[in-house]
This record gives C-alpha cells, structure tokens and sequence, in this order.
C-alpha cells in the first residue's frame, strides 16, 4: 500500500477516492513492551528519552497499521494526505497518536 503526505502520487493515476480513513493509537509513554519505566530511570535522562522514543515509535506504527487495515476494508491500494497527530492526554502520561488520511484507488 503506498502512503503519503501528499495529494497525489507521482507516476499513478487516482482513479477513485475512497472516503478519510484514521488509526489512532494510545499508551503510557513511560512504558513499552509491557515493561514500565522504574522511578530511578524517570531522573535520568537518557533512559527516559530512550523509552519515551521507543514507546513513541510503536504507537505511531500501531497507528499506521490501523489506518492501512480502516483503508483496505474500502478497497484502498493508497493512501494520500496523511496527517499525523501526537498529544498527551491532560494531567497524564498518555500518548495519543492519531494518523488521518484520504484512501484512494490508484492505477496500477
């Protein structure tokens, strides 16, 4: 499936717009891989940004592959316009990724 950040696609034809499709992901940014982040590593800072880099980067993946899947059910081959969302949740730890874009059907 192509994705991209741009209103067409160089070298394809968009034959079919499909409909806006999202994926949204969430999760603690001070955990990954079902580990938390002990309260000694929350003061350093390299560990943090470590785990708060590598939780992030499975969020957004997650989210990706939610919008590919929400595509394919409409019978999408790409994806263009992608934008995407990172927030906090207010007063938490919480991640939100959410990755919005227009499915289309391109000629092949």
């Amino acid at each position: 499936m192509i994705l991209t950040t741009t209103n067409s696609i160089e070298g394809h034809n968009i034959i079919d717009y499909l409909g806006i499709v999202t994926g949204i992901s969430y999760n603690s940014s001070y955990s990954y891989k079902g580990k938390s982040m002990s309260f000694k590593d929350m003061f350093s800072k390299q560990k943090y940004f470590e785990i708060y880099e590598e939780s992030l980067e499975n969020i957004k993946e997650e989210a990706f592959q939610k919008l590919q899947n929400n595509a394919k059910v409409l019978g999408a081959n790409a994806v263009v316009g992608i934008q995407v969302d990172i927030e906090t949740l207010a007063n938490t730890t919480t991640l939100i990724v959410s990755i919005t874009g227009t499915a289309v059907k391109v000629a092949v």
